[in-house]
């Protein structure tokens, strides 16, 4: 089952030598989802042939316009090529006023039904809820309102052993082998164990994006972990003291992140137009955590069941 991170945008607030703003389309068990809409990511979801009809939920972490600018442009072509499932915007404050003032004053009608749903400012909250999966906020630290985003796969089931599998079991109890029963007779008594019947469930993998922040060790926690863990690493640590102004972090700080949180692997993004060479930025993260990758156009980072 797919768990898959494919990198649209990986620059700070300017585009600069190919690089567009902040964007990423997350697919997860043939579900879709979009964080952040800098400009330019309908192009880049063009270029790179995915179906952004599929895409039902869009994730937008702040309101600076490196970060939802390019939002408008793709929904005018989902309205132009007659899209008609409901389209779920997440964001702070004041993401309804922009939208449904730029369809006023165009006088354009969308085909299908845009849900506003609003964040709140410094909490940890279960924003999308499915069968498999989990998205919650992540308070970050910016100028302005900021969410990160934490995607988590549920428990899994159980996994049958074919092999072992006794003839003639009802379809209601080899399901109730996946959930972690025991087969059972009409007396209530143990037939079959579950551990004698099937293997534990597939890993549940885990997503943490972290859009614009400073560095926050009270991310940790909430890091913990992480399979895949996505921080902003905008300027590199002879320019500390930019990042502090600025509210930013730099590829030392968010290395430091995952190395406190113990995640598996780090991407760096959000990076400032004064880098046109990045690969130093890499080698500062690195020398912290080595498991560390710059989140570029086009990439694609998959998370494995293991």
């Amino acid at each position: 089952m797919s768990f898959k991170i494919t990198i649209l945008g990986s620059s700070g607030a300017l585009p600069a030598y190919g690089r567009h703003p902040t964007s990423q389309l997350i697919e997860i068990q043939n579900r879709y989802f979009l964080v952040d809409c800098g400009e330019g990511a309908q192009m880049q979801l063009m270029r790179l042939q995915a179906n952004f009809h599929r895409i039902n939920h869009i994730f937008i972490s702040h309101l600076h316009g490196d970060h939802y600018l390019g939002l408008m442009g793709l929904i005018f072509t989902m309205h132009l090529q007659k899209r008609v499932n409901d389209l779920h915007l997440y964001s702070h404050r004041g993401l309804d006023e922009i939208i449904t003032t730029q369809l006023r004053y165009s006088r354009s009608a969308p085909n299908f039904k845009i849900i506003f749903h609003l964040l709140e400012k410094g909490v940890k909250e279960v924003i999308y809820e499915d069968d498999v999966m989990t998205v919650e906020t992540i308070p970050l630290s910016h100028k302005i309102r900021c969410s990160g985003f934490l995607f988590k796969e549920k428990v899994k089931l159980r996994r049958i052993d074919k092999t072992k599998l006794p003839q003639g079991l009802l379809i209601q109890q080899v399901a109730g082998l996946k959930l972690g029963r025991d087969v059972l007779d009409a007396e209530g008594n143990v037939i079959y164990s579950n551990e004698s019947l099937t293997f534990p469930p597939r890993k549940s993998r885990s997503y943490a994006f972290c859009s614009d922040t400073v560095f926050d060790e009270g991310l940790v926690e909430q890091l913990k972990n992480v399979d895949l863990l996505y921080h902003e690493a905008t300027f590199m640590t002879e320019e500390e003291s930019k990042a502090k102004e600025t509210k930013h972090s730099t590829a030392k700080q968010a290395a430091t992140i995952a190395l406190m949180a113990a995640v598996n692997r780090l991407l760096l993004g959000h990076f400032s137009a004064r880098y046109k060479e990045l690969n130093p930025i890499l080698e500062e993260a690195k020398a912290i955590f080595a498991n560390s990758a710059l989140a570029l156009e086009g990439e694609v980072f998959s998370i494995d069941e293991g």
